[in-house]
């Protein structure tokens, strides 16, 4: 679960970080008060949603006053963002975050996320902050320095003083870090969160450190125990189609192709759309029904399916375990009868009651394409999604 950056930084300042003070307002008539409330002096306005480069997509103003701040809050709400993360749709921003401007004399980059290669967390820290990380790694990284944090021990203080002195820092500042980093862990541990990134975090006129922004993405797998984090959810900066799917306990996203796809394992959706792009198409979504799916899920993930309509085709990938092939045609011949699809559907399946499976979509007298192998499959999907 994606949050919001005020949100991220309520999380912060519970456990610790510093962050400057700051409101979120709805309104422009708000965000004036929250600038008066705050000194009346400088304040940066920025919008609120789930994604990076704001700033560029004029998200971002940096103004003085509280008269400047309701003008700046007037400008952005209201605005479709458009940002390289947000895609060309852009996202609606429907709230604005105002904070107290700050003498900022550099600018840090620290992040803690989870190593899968290594099952350890590690925490990045580059003296490069306030720019898009990414490409900081790909161009340059030796300047992005890491510890790897063994999940039985947590950080060590000397690996949190080896990236202080990392950074550039000295003295108090170093000081200053060290306490920062260890807070930064015990938010990310404690949230059960999966991503964590300060960017940037500013070193002061004062010598102070802050947390200027927070990126935090909490592990859905973790919301039985994080419920008093359940109220961040913004089922406004969600795709509404993976927001249905998630009732059934679908696990769908939107992308940008032709062909759909509907597929039982992760593993063998990715796959599925691997083989589908090798054969020259695009895939429209990544819908994985579950090793565990009945008829009824799978009625209800072909009309999410189709509630998109740059779908032109569709593809069944199913290996029938525990959801057996019979189960599935009985799903898939539901929904195409009841929801009145038209679009040409291709079908591969193995396992479970395969040939019974294969019998029930023969003797539905609907036009299924089938086929026994994932290349032949999609290279018939590709050819029929015109």
């Amino acid at each position: 679960m994606k949050i919001h950056e005020y949100q991220g930084k309520l999380i912060l300042e519970r456990h610790g970080v510093p962050v400057p003070r700051g409101f979120v307002a709805h309104t422009a008539d708000q965000a004036r008060a929250h600038a008066e409330t705050l000194g009346g002096g400088t304040v940066v306005v920025k919008a609120q949603i789930h994604a990076g480069g704001r700033g560029k997509g004029g998200g971002v103003k940096v103004v003085k006053g509280p008269g400047a701040a309701y003008e700046a809050a007037t400008a952005i709400l209201g605005m479709t963002l458009v940002t390289h993360q947000t895609g060309p749709a852009g996202q609606v921003v429907s709230c604005v975050l105002v904070e107290e401007g700050q003498a900022i004399v550099r600018e840090l980059y620290l992040g803690l996320v989870i190593d899968r290669s290594t099952q350890k967390l590690v925490m990045m820290a580059s003296q490069e902050g306030g720019v898009e990380i990414e490409k900081v790694a790909e161009e340059s990284p030796e300047k992005i320095f890491k510890v790897f944090i063994d999940p039985g021990q947590g950080l060590r203080a000397f690996q949190a003083r080896r990236l202080a002195f990392q950074l550039g820092l000295s003295g108090e500042e170093v000081k200053k870090a060290v306490l920062l980093m260890f807070a930064v862990f015990d938010a990310f541990v404690t949230t059960d969160a999966s991503l964590l990134e300060i960017n940037p975090l500013i070193v002061t006129d004062t010598g102070d450190l802050l947390a200027l922004d927070a990126k935090v993405t909490i592990d859905d797998n973790a919301m039985f125990r994080q419920r008093d984090l359940k109220e961040f959810r913004d089922l406004a900066e969600e795709e509404a189609l993976e927001i249905e799917a998630s009732k059934f306990s679908l696990n769908y996203i939107k992308l940008d192709g032709t062909i759909g796809c509907m597929v039982n394992g992760a593993g063998l959706a990715m796959a599925t759309m691997d083989i589908i792009k090798l054969a020259g198409g695009e895939p429209a979504n990544f819908l994985d029904v579950g090793g565990g799916a009945n008829a009824d899920q799978i009625k209800n993930a072909f009309r999410i399916l189709m509630s998109d309509t740059s779908v032109k085709a569709v593809l069944i990938n199913i290996f029938g375990g525990i959801l057996r092939c019979d189960v599935l045609a009985q799903g898939v011949i539901a929904a195409v009868t009841d929801l009145g699809v038209s679009v040409p559907i291709v079908i591969r399946m193995e396992g479970t009651n395969v040939e019974l499976g294969q019998q029930m979509l023969k003797d539905s007298g609907l036009n299924f394409t089938t086929a026994d192998a994932m290349d032949v499959a999609a290279e018939r999907v590709v050819a029929l999604a015109v």
